[in-house]
């Protein structure tokens, strides 16, 4: 019990899922302050905690250590190949399923989760635990995340253009490159500086991330639940779209799996490669959002796969790595 507790705590299983349910609650109960601007506006605050969240995910991002790993590129092809095409692809053609339904919104939800990039840190404590491809995972996990900033919202862009017609690609880009990238490259930049510092805090630069979550979750709630975005949904909606967050999640793990033994890939990078490539970064998922969908009414309904994707990966993979270790202590 004690190793298992460990292991949640480390891949976030903690309060933190607690506390995404409580800011859901929250904003049923109380959505008056997520949606008012006086005397503060919380989605305000929110915004520009965004842009603090990347900085100093610049700021821990060392040149040097990318630069080693990008020698393994068949890993990094079959990694990225599947997390910006193979996810998006398997949800797209579902749109006519869904198309002029009450569920259309629940589908959006689902193929943003699927143009998001991969997790970081979950990642690599899976990887780690599993005994796979560690440098492999770091250096496909952090540059899943930079190339997110670009290939989610063009993967949106496209969608939403076709769909409403009221999509501006080159504002959110715009907002994109000042509000994400721009402070990615400044962290870069100064990691010789203060690098070693986020290092050392990474455990309290992990709770920041995760209260900056928390209030987007709540604020983007609070508006969807203001004009009752959630009134068309049924209990049995949340639990067929659960049971399709963990089907898709097995669905990636197996194929990416099967394209890994096709390619010879060593133990360790097959490793690497399922984690990294089935995996969505909760935190771009949620800080993006303010972007991509500046409105705020359906991002309490957008946010819902993503999150309930992160709560069941972490579980599924939890399970897998520690299998995976046994079997290597075993070997």
């Amino acid at each position: 019990m004690p190793r298992a507790r460990a292991i949640a705590t480390r891949v976030g299983l903690d309060w933190f899922l607690v506390a995404l349910l409580s800011m859901i609650g929250l904003a049923y109960l109380w959505p008056e302050l997520g949606v008012d601007r006086e005397p503060i506006s919380l989605g305000d605050v929110a915004n520009y905690g965004v842009s603090v969240i990347f900085f100093f995910y610049g700021l821990r991002l060392s040149p040097e250590k990318l630069k080693v790993g990008l020698s393994n590129w068949k890993l990094h092809v079959v990694v990225q190949l599947s997390t910006f095409i193979l996810f998006p692809l398997l949800i797209l053609p579902l749109h006519t399923l869904f198309e002029d339904t009450p569920q259309e919104l629940l589908w959006l939800g689902v193929f943003y989760l699927a143009a998001l990039p991969s997790t970081v840190s979950s990642s690599v404590v899976m990887v780690s635990i599993a005994g796979g491809n560690i440098p492999g995972a770091i250096f496909n996990a952090s540059i899943s995340s930079l190339l997110g900033i670009f290939i989610t919202p063009l993967w949106m862009g496209i969608f939403l253009t076709s769909g409403t017609g009221n999509f501006d690609m080159g504002s959110v880009m715009g907002k994109l490159v000042l509000q994400v990238l721009l402070p990615v490259v400044l962290g870069i930049l100064l990691h010789r500086f203060w690098g070693a510092f986020a290092e050392r805090n990474k455990g309290r630069l992990r709770v920041f991330d995760q209260v900056i979550i928390l209030l987007i979750v709540y604020t983007s709630f609070c508006e969807s639940f203001a004009r009752k975005m959630f009134s068309g949904y049924s209990i049995t909606d949340v639990l067929l779209l659960g049971a399709a967050m963990i089907a898709l999640f097995f669905l990636v793990y197996g194929l990416i799996l099967t394209v890994s033994r096709l390619l010879g890939f060593s133990r360790d990078n097959q490793i690497a490669a399922v984690f990294c490539g089935s995996k969505k970064s909760l935190v771009h998922g949620t800080v993006m959002s303010k972007v991509l969908f500046p409105g705020g009414t359906m991002v309490g309904i957008i946010l819902l796969p993503i999150m309930m994707y992160h709560a069941l990966q972490l579980l599924a993979s939890s399970i897998i790595a520690q299998a995976e270790a046994r079997r290597k202590a075993g070997d």
